[in-house]
């Protein structure tokens, strides 16, 4: 991304952001969900860090919360009542570390104190002499609204104080409904024919701006406190929850002081656990990190709208906004063409996805997606990452509309439209293919263990693969978004595939699949490159492509009719395409021949028939391209010796025809030594 179109980016996302946060915060409407305008934020957040010289004073990240509504007092808060900027991974956390200590020059003491962020709204509470005198939303952080009345209803709020309370005390907590409440009132507004509420952050925050008290309690709202803005001084933050406690204040038992980022990293992943958060009967998005020592803290001071010195780290959004970077068209077992979003990598539901399959044409003429649209992904449970929406905003007038193939991307055949589908009119398009990749990731080329027939024929069906390069290109979170895929075996197939990345070249050769070319043949054509070491398979095209008719036919087991074979493969435009996309995955083959080409046996040809008594018949081969020979499978003028064991074959017969020198065992042994 240029500085240019960074600063366009950063000037739809504040555009964006902030129509949605008004509809968010001071008309109580969710235009969008919470997760997707958490993306948002988070990428307006990180685009000012890269380019801090275009953060403006009106950026959604230099305010907190809304306008006040016009209907209630305003009340000036004592100090401003900021927000927490939001992170989503480790990496996410650290950072937001790094900069504590970088902005304070110093390493800070790992005692954090962690919160459980309820998903409610923030209040202030007023107190004198004991007694509550008055209550006010966040607002715009400087202002907000005064809702004591209302607050009064909340039995969670006690309006006198226990304990050596201060004389005078300003605290600040959430107030939020309860899942059984929450069930409660949607069930009494279905009766009543009204609209139901979409989530019980949107029930808190309409109750607390009612205007008539008795509506507020009416919907039993509660409350968690959790800061002590003035009225005493605590040298740690863990203390604060000790004193609310004492005074009669209702604080989160859950909340924990750990010594350690792995703590808190613990203790996320704990409530980021489904089964855990059931437990609760309030909901929760995240926890709350905040730097224990108070004094740092306070030194760390303020960034934007946000302390420096704590922050939100949300749990795994169900969904995520990015940017749809291209649409392919892959081709499944049945000849199918689905089309498939490579987008820019986004967590969601807990994995990194870059792929989302758009199903049909239909599909996307629905949605409306555009090549460089912004999208918002989603996924819930087990369930596929789909991309449920466009937005149109976003738009710079570069985005490219989506259009199907003419011809198929695998063997050029033209496509046709059945239903809802397209597909190749070669109806034996899908099969083959499928057998070519079992052939590419078989024993006797990439040997990748774990993509057998059925998951290859499930990553084709779901779009993730092609092509063979694209058995490489596959993440993590793009195979354990299937169901019934697993975090570790995802991460077993994706490890395993990079293992491979780099394996002999005459193993390469024989993946390609050229017919007429065994193993064997494969080894030759290695032996034929010019180039040794480290090779491309860019290269390796390249190199056997040059060889005409006449040169490879002076190869063993290379005749007239393998030969046209071979030339055939080299000469077709998608396959080149292929070795290309290989090189460009990671892929690398090592040509060997430097050192056994001057071995005792440089330049023989060798092949075996019948049963070895003293070594296996692989193994005999392998000594032989050790010393330098080669081997072919069948017997010709050009095979120097057939090595004969035990219950020989048809090979024996035609050695003696052609007159070629046969081998015992003892003598085959008695040669390479």
């Amino acid at each position: 991304m240029t500085r240019e179109e960074a600063r366009e980016r950063i000037e739809r996302l504040k555009r964006e952001v902030e129509k949605y946060r008004h509809a968010y915060h001071v008309l109580d409407k969710s235009l969008i969900s919470d997760a997707a305008l958490d993306s948002l934020k988070k990428e307006l957040f990180d685009l000012e860090n890269q380019y801090p010289g275009f953060i403006t004073p009106d950026s959604p990240t230099q305010r907190v919360g809304g306008e006040p509504l016009k209907e209630f007092k305003k009340v000036r808060h004592e100090t401003p009542m900021l927000s927490f900027n939001d992170t989503f991974s480790g990496e996410d956390m650290t950072d937001w570390l790094s900069r504590i200590q970088n902005y304070l020059g110093h390493k800070v003491k790992p005692d954090f104190y962690c919160e459980l962020k309820i998903d409610g709204l923030a209040i202030e509470l007023r107190y004198e002499n004991g007694i509550f005198t008055g209550a006010s939303t966040r607002g715009d952080g400087q202002i907000g609204e005064d809702i004591t009345q209302n607050v009064k209803t909340i039995e969670a709020i006690p309006l006198r104080l226990s304990g050596d309370a201060p004389e005078k005390l300003v605290v600040r907590g959430e107030v939020f409904i309860t899942k059984k409440e929450f069930e409660r009132i949607n069930r009494i507004q279905e009766k009543r024919g009204e609209k139901v509420f979409a989530n019980p952050r949107n029930i808190a925050a309409g109750s607390l701006r009612q205007l008539d008290p008795t509506v507020t309690a009416s919907r039993k709202l509660d409350s968690f406190e959790y800061d002590v803005v003035s009225g005493a001084g605590f040298k740690n933050h863990h203390e604060e929850h000790e004193a609310l406690a004492e005074w009669g204040f209702k604080i989160n038992r859950n909340n924990r002081l750990v010594h350690s980022f792995a703590d808190v990293f613990a203790f996320r992943e704990f409530w980021n656990e489904e089964k855990n958060r059931k437990k609760l009967d309030y909901e929760i998005d995240g926890i709350v990190v905040i730097l224990d020592d108070n004094s740092v803290f306070e030194e760390a001071g303020v960034v934007g709208k946000a302390p420096r010195g704590a922050v939100a780290y949300k749990f795994s959004p169900k969904e995520v906004t990015t940017i749809v970077k291209d649409v392919r068209f892959q081709v499944g077992r049945t000849g199918v063409l689905t089309p498939v979003a490579v987008m820019e990598p986004a967590s969601v539901g807990g994995i990194t996805i870059t792929h989302a399959t758009l199903h049909n044409m239909d599909q996307i003429r629905k949605l409306g997606l555009k090549i460089g649209d912004t999208v918002i992904v989603s996924r819930a449970g087990d369930v596929i990452p789909q991309i449920t929406q466009v937005l149109p905003n976003f738009r710079t007038g570069k985005e490219r509309d989506i259009v199907i193939p003419e011809k198929c991307p695998i063997d050029g055949g033209k496509v046709v439209r059945e239903g809802a589908f397209y597909k190749c009119s070669n109806p034996d398009c899908g099969a083959k293919h499928k057998e070519l990749l079992k052939h590419f990731v078989s024993r006797g080329a990439f040997n990748i263990e774990g993509l057998g027939p059925k998951i290859l024929e499930r990553f084709m069906d779901e779009g993730l693969i092609s092509d063979a390069a694209d058995i490489f290109e596959l993440e993590k979170g793009d195979i354990e978004s299937l169901p019934r895929f697993g975090e570790k075996s995802a991460e077993n197939i994706v490890l395993e595939i990079a293992q491979k990345k780099e394996i002999p070249a005459e193993r390469l050769v024989y993946a390609f699949g050229i017919k007429h070319v065994g193993e064997e043949t494969a080894r030759t054509l290695a032996r034929a490159l010019k180039k040794r070491g480290k090779i491309t398979p860019a290269e390796i095209f390249m190199s056997l492509k040059s060889l005409d008719l006449e040169e490879l036919q002076e190869y063993p087991d290379v005749g007239l009719k393998v030969a046209e074979a071979i030339k055939e493969w080299f000469g077709e435009a998608k396959n080149e395409k292929l070795a290309k996309k290989l090189t460009e995955t990671g892929v690398k083959a090592v040509a060997y021949g430097s050192t056994s080409e001057q071995g005792k046996l440089s330049g023989k040809t060798f092949v075996f028939t019948g049963t070895l008594s003293r070594m296996d018949r692989e193994e005999a081969k392998e000594l032989v391209r050790e010393l330098g020979g080669d081997i072919s499978e069948s017997v010709s003028k050009k095979t120097d010796y057939v090595v004969v064991g035990e219950n020989p074959g048809s090979k024996a017969e035609k050695a003696a025809e052609l007159g070629v020198k046969t081998l015992k065992e003892s003598e085959f042994l008695g040669l390479i030594h």
